[in-house]
């Protein structure tokens, strides 16, 4: 398991609501929703977390397909 670090977050309360309630809807702890929602900021600024580990917060949904093929019969 990855080290993490804690640390105290001042956070206005709607904000904490809001987050908490979004951490609700996608099945994640309020921290894990606040990592992904802190990557996703990082990964959109162009400052990508480097290091050791998944690059997506634990927990996250992977990304959707591009496109689906067809399963093959017997035949190919």
């Amino acid at each position: 398991m990855a080290l993490r670090k804690a640390f105290l977050l001042r956070i206005d309360p709607a904000v904490l609501d809001a987050l908490q309630r979004w951490a609700n809807d996608e099945l994640r702890s309020l921290n894990g929703q606040v990592e992904f929602a802190l990557r996703h900021a990082l990964a959109a600024a162009g400052r990508p977390v480097a290091g050791a580990g998944s690059s997506r917060a634990r927990g996250a949904p992977d990304e959707a397909p591009v496109g689906r093929q067809k399963a093959r019969g017997p035949r190919g």
